[in-house]
């Protein structure tokens, strides 16, 4: 298996030399922007924040190494609670006036906002996370999270002494669903005898599915209760508290899109991350971020898969190596995926 550290830097290669780009403006917009050029990335966070270890933080990292490598100026907002797809559209709309270039949407739920301000502003390049936006402008950066999930899978398989793991998702949507379907095939195909126990926090974002620490914990206490030994959350901020429960439990918990094992928030758990299941977001960011500074910016839907390194599983923790069999399982089952010998489902 390779670190996150070789898959970012596949990642940004393929998107940046393989995928196809059209060009639709410079460093900053024409329309409304306030700057001639020293304005670069801004992103805009989903439902969490900065800080949760995960999804957000991941695009964090992308647009630090953006700043550091353009020397431009960045900017980064928060999402507010209970808000609208206006509030969305107006805090796009600001970025791009101000003449940030290009600006990312990090999550599905600014697919309707994002339609409608990339066609205000002509000339800024856009780019969401995790949906797909259709316009002249917009970078649509979408990952096969069923193909990393399905690996998260077969280590739950092998290190489970119950025969019994789970899975929390954050919010019962299309998005999660490809998690869930992933990880228990992975798990099926590994060994049928193990039961998978799966659970939703809640069935909207607005009720806190992704932000709310307090809900994982309880769902992981839940299924631990259950027997289960591995748990698995798809969950942003509210996976901390899946982990935690882990910890407590003296169990193993696989993180997810960021490698948990490593954030510094998480270091008194880390010994009981397993591994994560991992998206390059931080590369897909960078590497719209770099499409942009060279006068050729991405645009269309990019999927960022196995095969490109997009996403993978990590193997920071040590003890991972220690599960018998668990290592030779992923790379036998990372090989089948690439090679089309073995499909992974989405639902």
């Amino acid at each position: 298996m390779r670190r996150i550290s070789r898959l970012t830097r596949v990642a940004v290669g393929v998107a940046s030399l393989a995928l196809a780009a059209t060009a639709c403006g410079g460093t900053s917009s024409e329309s409304g922007g306030d700057d001639g050029g020293d304005k670069g990335l801004a992103i805009a966070y989903d439902v969490g924040g900065k800080g949760d270890q995960s999804f957000n933080d991941a695009a964090y990292r992308g647009l630090e190494r953006a700043k550091k490598e353009f020397g431009y100026k960045t900017d980064d907002i928060e999402p507010t609670d209970g808000e609208t797809d206006a509030d969305k559209e107006q805090r796009l709309s600001s970025l791009a006036k101000q003449g940030y270039n290009p600006v990312i949407g990090v999550g599905f739920a600014y697919g309707t906002a994002m339609k409608a301000v990339a066609a205000k502003y002509p000339d800024t390049t856009f780019g969401i996370v995790d949906s797909v936006v259709e316009g002249k402008n917009v970078a649509s950066l979408v990952f096969a999270e069923n193909e990393a999930s399905y690996l998260a899978g077969v280590s739950a398989a092998k290190a489970t002494k119950t025969n019994t793991v789970g899975f929390v998702g954050g919010v019962n949507v299309p998005l999660i669903h490809k998690f869930q379907a992933g990880y228990e095939q992975g798990v099926k195909d590994t060994d049928p005898k193990v039961k998978v126990v799966s659970q939703y926090l809640t069935q909207t974002a607005e009720e806190g599915g992704f932000a709310s620490p307090d809900k994982g914990k309880a769902a992981a206490e839940g299924q631990i209760e259950k027997k289960a030994d591995v748990v698995y959350a798809a969950a942003g901020l509210s996976g901390q508290g899946v982990i935690e429960a882990a910890a407590k439990a003296k169990i193993w918990a696989i993180g997810v899109d960021s490698d948990q094992y490593k954030q510094e928030a998480l270091a008194k758990y880390k010994d009981s991350i397993l591994t994560s299941a991992l998206k390059d977001i931080d590369g897909a960011v960078f590497a719209l971020a770099k499409s942009v500074e060279d006068g050729k910016p991405l645009t269309g839907t990019h999927t960022f898969d196995l095969k490109s390194d997009g996403v993978g599983l990590s193997d920071s923790n040590p003890k991972f190596a220690e599960v018998p069999g668990a290592k030779e399982a992923v790379e036998k089952a990372k090989a089948g995926i690439v090679d089309g010998s073995i499909k992974v489902a989405t639902e």
